[in-house]
């Protein structure tokens, strides 16, 4: 039964809710129809929350659920949300690497327990890490590019002690890079008695010798972690609820209740913000953000984030795969347009892979709309009458706008595009399948380390379609043995320095051939109700366990 109705902007303006909360049977919660107010205890938010597949941490990819689970999971060291460059303790107290820079020892500090009451322990976290690198799920490559394999991971990574946790890595990489690593979601450590009681039996293979499913069917849907907030209700395009883990080792959230209501349009959320129906709208586009934030009911909560917005052309097709139309379609975005109407606020154009504030970050945009070099790249290739093409756009703001935007200036060097709306899930599964022509998307960052973007967008081991390593250069089908063997070469060097030139090399070459062009870095913001306190917006994440409401 669907406990949540679909909220229509015809009536929004006379919806009032009160939100009843029955914990005593299922933890899902009811509306009912009164005044317009959220429980003083609960902090209620409206966002799109499409992109939500999993909630399983060895297989979450997604930047909302990598949001929830930050809040929900611990993992051995994390970054500091005032500035992601620098690591605090977490599940770990204390961590150092030996002398060959190669085998890391994590010391997991005492007395602390999961949601479920069970005791956190070192075995936990290398169940966890195991587990993720034996599930080989889409974020599997932040591990596995330290040499860990499904054969060798028991080997190398592994409890001394119930409080020691040893982490080898096959090369001697900067310490800081495998520490950043560690804080990204396939990190998190997850109850291991808990899970082992939902793992289900599966048939050995070639490919696997697991005698059982590590507990993943049982985890997309549900929770195992030590946060500061438990998940306890998921139900995909409705709501994400999380509640106060009682038996989280930190400082206490001050509130009880965290909900997600999936609301997509941005006029819909400024309305229920205005009604008092949701503290905090997420995804307001600048017409309703400047209009809202003149009301002194409400104030802005912002940072620029670690998430790029881009599309990029399928290599596997024959068109797309010509350098010049890779150049050409770079020339065929109204930039000064976008940034003046539909990202006004919140993004700044950037044209590189690294977000600004990163190592060997650079703010050089060398693209403008230019028609005449576009359909001389296209000649040049053959294409002088232009060519058709699709576009797989998730339906939601700003994307949608500045597809069609893209659509307008395709067409005036005879590209006719097609634009093909879908959810998040949709979208992004046809462009984990290699199925897509363009595919326009966001890319948000999994640790604050230059090798995150630089490792999905310019590095493809492997180009066939079973390959270990599923990069957003694989996804496009994009063949780069040279620039991967500098990618990962910059991620070896311990100077840094010449690592940031490193980086800046590479996205030169990265801007001059191709298949992606950059969009715009996001400046995210949030407009929250005054009677809020303390909602985080971070570079890396955003962080719930501090707010509070008057």
């Amino acid at each position: 039964m669907n406990l949540i109705p679909s909220i229509r902007q015809t009536n929004l303006a006379k919806l009032t809710l009160t939100l009843a909360f029955s914990t005593a049977l299922t933890g899902s919660f009811l509306l009912s129809a009164a005044h317009a107010a959220t429980p003083a205890d609960t902090l209620v938010i409206a966002m799109a929350t499409d992109d939500v597949i999993s909630l399983d941490p060895a297989e979450s990819f997604e930047i909302t659920t990598s949001e929830m689970l930050a809040n929900s999971y611990g993992r051995l060291v994390r970054t500091d949300y005032k500035d992601p460059s620098k690591l605090v303790a977490d599940i770990a107290e204390s961590w150092d690497v030996s002398e060959d820079g190669k085998t890391f020892t994590f010391k997991i500090r005492k007395g602390q327990k999961f949601a479920s009451g069970n005791p956190i322990t070192a075995h936990d976290a290398a169940y966890s890490l195991q587990r993720a690198v034996k599930l080989d799920q889409s974020p599997v490559f932040i591990l596995s590019q330290f040499g860990l394999t499904k054969d060798n991971v028991d080997e190398k990574v592994f409890a001394k002690d119930d409080d020691t946790l040893i982490f080898t890595s096959e090369k001697a990489f900067a310490p800081s890079f495998v520490y950043n690593c560690l804080t990204a979601t396939v990190g998190s450590v997850i109850d291991s008695k808990l899970l082992k009681e939902h793992a289900k039996a599966v048939t050995p293979t070639a490919d696997s010798k697991a005698d059982n499913d590590f507990g993943h069917e049982w985890l997309k849907r549900n929770y195992a972690g030590s946060g500061a907030f438990a998940i306890k209700d998921w139900r995909p395009n409705e709501i994400i609820m999380m509640e106060r883990n009682e038996n989280y080792g930190g400082e206490k959230p001050p509130l009880k209740r965290i909900i997600y209501r999936y609301v997509k349009e941005s006029a819909s959320q400024r309305i229920m913000l205005d009604a008092g129906d949701i503290d905090v709208a997420r995804n307001l586009e600048p017409g309703d953000l400047e209009s809202i934030s003149k009301d002194d009911r409400f104030h802005t909560v912002s940072a620029p984030k670690g998430t790029i917005y881009y599309f990029s052309l399928n290599q596997q097709h024959d068109t797309l795969s010509k350098p010049e139309v890779r150049q050409a379609v770079k020339y065929l975005v109204d930039y000064d347009a976008i940034q003046s109407t539909l990202i006004k606020g919140i993004g700044t154009i950037h044209q590189n892979l690294l977000p600004a504030g990163m190592l060997g970050s650079t703010d050089e945009n060398p693209f403008s709309l230019n028609v005449e070099k576009a359909k001389e790249l296209l000649e040049k290739a053959g294409l002088k009458d232009g060519f058709t093409i699709t576009m797989d756009v998730r339906n939601t703001q700003p994307v949608t706008g500045i597809a069609e935007s893209i659509q307008q200036t395709f067409a005036k060097a005879n590209i006719k595009l097609e634009i093909i709306p879908g959810d998040g899930k949709q979208t992004l599964t046809k462009y984990r399948a290699r199925k897509h022509d363009i595919y326009i998307g966001q890319w948000g960052i999994d640790y604050w380390d230059p090798h995150t973007n630089a490792d999905t967008f310019v590095t493809n081991l492997d180009n066939s379609d079973n390959a270990v390593s599923k990069t957003s250069a694989w996804r496009n089908s994009w063949e780069i043995p040279e620039l991967t063997q500098k990618t990962l070469a910059a991620v070896m060097e311990k100077d840094a320095d010449k690592r940031a030139q490193e980086y800046l090399d590479i996205q030169k070459e990265f801007r001059d051939t191709s298949p992606f062009t950059m969009l715009y870095q996001l400046n995210e913001v949030a407009v929250v109700s005054n009677k809020v306190k303390d909602f985080i917006i971070s570079p890396d994440t955003n962080y719930v366990l501090k707010a509070s409401k008057e």
